[in-house]
């Protein structure tokens, strides 16, 4: 009941203020009987004890309210209600003192001296930051006290101004039932020393040892601790030791001093896997787009979606937004009224196999720049539905090309994926032939003197959090209680964020000549078993199983590395390479690829993927029905004609 009362009532501003009157009052008339006694309180002395008394209270109750002391409430009172006080109760006695002065000149028998001037000052200064102190001990005695849950133990990670002001914000917060114990510091000079009353902590090897000994199962990183270290492995090891991890907003999105459970947020597996801060020039991207007139396929799936905010705030002329999935593009759209409310979109529900749909699209639109997002992309899936993936993947990507051409777009830029490189499945390997068919395109274009369209290809790994990726299937399954299944304990792969690969790509298009094919530089692979046990360490949960699927049908247990020195070539920028891929001829590239769309009509898979084989010998199928025609790489001979015929492709 008294919890309750205490946590739902704050003392208006105006009883504040009549309580700090009152102290004044208090102080003066306490210091008076300590300094004359009852006996020597003559008729003069009390005179001037009320005039000294009337006198202070009219002076700190004009800078009371010029501070504004009162506006805080009491329990949560920080140090800097306290200096506030200081600086108002500095100035409210230099007034008064000041005031008695001058009718000290005028009654030559006042018997105020300043040693009682000064004596009352530091007792109604005690007396007020004292008060405030106390109230709010007493609060979160009670608070703490009366909670049915035992509270739990915390170290904050971070010793500066946020972690320190994480700490002071759950003292007494009734939201949260947290007892901050320790702080962890990377910094030498701040190890064994206290901070707010507890000790601090180094990050070393036997931080564990501290906090099993303190019975600690979370640690909150400070906000701004959690930009220094995010893309480190320092916050790997807590999860693995099974500590919770937290950390909050910026400060400055705090509702005051006061922090709100929405504002404390489990930090996500993405921050703890091992990878570099990308850093793009995005005003030569600005440059590049500004005022232009821009289309995206695919424009309501992971990546085209984030291409489409990126480039929104480069302030171009038009984004033109294609896809077939009328939900999600619906969503982009809302998005982009609440955020870019004056750029100038046109929202088109389309699929870009549809050649007549697509003529009248880039007729109406005359886009300068063609980001090429569209395509299907889940392995198993394709592995099931072969045709369609080709009149999606491939016969998309030749008309949308070739209608690049038509209309004089000058840079046309296809997002690929590392399935591509040495393909296992159908989704690879139609990948592939899409950058085959590009490829040839630009340099067909390039021996005729034509070079109306730049043809960029860029090329890269998993994405965190895309749409039907493994990041968001585990959360999923761990929210439900599991199991988790893993295809393989040893599978791997290589992952960057959405929005890290979309700056690559706009990095890629604006560097880009024609008919190159650049690869991204994907940080160090991850072990899949590994990215599973820490997802459910970081849960809470540590009774959800792991089940062991087997690899699905085109899937590689590791996937090939694309960074390969003698087969790619540096840009200007690290993290992007342009890979030293074979050339193809046009014509006989065409031929093969409009056979190939003639037979995915015919929805006989085995017979599709025979094409697909005789245009990509190395596509080698990997557990899947489709090995029995694979094609000997040594033996093939008879796919389009290249200026290579190593047999060799990334």
């Amino acid at each position: 009941m008294i919890k309750k009362f205490l946590s739902e009532r704050v003392l208006p501003r105006f009883i504040v203020l009549t309580i700090d009157m009152f102290m004044i009052m208090f102080s003066c008339i306490f210091i008076y009987l300590v300094r004359y006694s009852l006996e020597g309180l003559t008729l003069d002395v009390r005179r001037d004890c009320f005039f000294l008394t009337l006198v202070l209270m009219l002076s700190n109750l004009i800078t009371f309210m010029s501070f504004r002391t009162y506006k805080g409430i009491l329990r949560f009172s920080s140090f800097s209600d306290l200096v506030r006080i200081l600086y108002s109760l500095v100035l409210g006695y230099t007034l008064a003192y000041i005031a008695m002065m001058i009718i000290k000149n005028f009654e030559i028998g006042s018997n105020l001296t300043n040693v009682t001037f000064i004596a009352i000052f530091l007792f109604n200064t005690l007396l007020m930051i004292i008060s405030r102190i106390l109230i709010k001990e007493v609060y979160e005695s009670i608070i703490i006290g009366s909670s049915v849950d035992k509270p739990v133990n915390v170290f904050i990670y971070g010793t500066k101004q946020a972690g320190v002001s994480v700490a002071k914000a759950l003292k007494g917060n009734k939201e949260f039932n947290y007892r901050v114990t320790g702080f962890i510091s990377d910094e030498s000079h701040m190890v064994g020393k206290e901070l707010l009353g507890v000790m601090i902590h180094a990050n070393d090897e036997h931080i564990f040892d501290t906090l099993e000994r303190k019975d600690v199962k979370a640690v909150i990183v400070s906000p701004q601790k959690m930009d220094e270290i995010k893309n480190s492995n320092l916050l790997a090891n807590f999860v693995d030791h099974n500590i919770s991890l937290l950390t909050t907003v910026p400060i400055n999105e705090w509702n005051g001093p006061v922090i709100s459970k929405k504002q404390l947020k489990d930090i996500q597996i993405e921050d703890l896997l091992p990878r570099a801060p990308i850093h793009i020039n995005m005003r030569e991207i600005a440059s590049n787009i500004e005022g232009k007139r821009l289309l995206v396929t695919g424009a309501a799936g992971s990546i085209g979606s984030e291409i489409v905010r990126q480039v929104a705030s480069f302030n171009p002329y038009s984004i033109t937004l294609v896809d077939q999935a009328e939900t999600p593009l619906h969503e982009i759209r809302l998005e982009l009224q609440e955020k870019w409310r004056e750029l100038h979109t046109e929202i088109i529900v389309a699929d870009v196999s549809n050649k007549s749909r697509m003529e009248k699209v880039f007729s109406t639109t005359r886009p300068y720049y063609v980001f090429h997002a569209a395509a299907y992309k889940h392995v198993p899936m394709m592995e099931d539905n072969v045709s369609e993936a080709i009149q999606t993947n491939v016969l998309g990507t030749k008309i949308i090309a070739d209608l690049s051409v038509k209309y004089n777009v000058q840079k046309f830029v296809m997002i690929s994926t590392d399935k591509a490189v040495n393909p296992s499945n159908v989704m690879g390997c139609s990948k592939r032939i899409c950058e085959i068919y590009v490829q040839s395109l630009a340099k067909y274009l390039e021996r005729k003197g034509e070079k109306s369209t730049q043809f960029i290809t860029t090329r890269f790994g998993n994405v965190l959090g895309s749409n039907g990726s493994v990041i968001p299937l585990f959360k999923s399954q761990i929210k439900n209680g599991g199991p988790v299944t893993v295809t393989h304990p040893e599978i791997i792969r290589y992952f960057m964020t959405i929005p890290e690969a979309c700056q690559l790509v706009l990095e890629a298009g604006a560097m880009g000549k024609s008919g190159e094919l650049y690869i991204f530089d994907m940080g160090k692979p991850v072990k899949i078993l590994d990215l599973a046990k820490r997802m459910i360490r970081l849960s809470g949960s540590n009774n959800i199983k792991i089940e062991f699927t087997g690899l699905r049908h085109g899937e590689k247990l590791y996937e090939e590395l694309l960074n390969k020195a003698e087969l790619t070539k540096p840009t200007h920028h690290e993290k992007i390479m342009i890979a030293d891929v074979r050339e193809y001829e046009y014509e006989e590239v065409s031929k093969c690829i409009e056979a190939l769309i003639q037979v995915s009509y015919d929805y006989d898979d085995m017979k599709t993927v025979r094409a697909m084989k005789d245009i990509v010998p190395e596509y080698q199928s990997i557990n899947s029905p489709f090995e029995a025609v694979d094609i000997p790489q040594q033996k093939a001979s008879n796919g389009p004609v290249s200026k290579d015929t190593d047999g060799w492709s990334i």
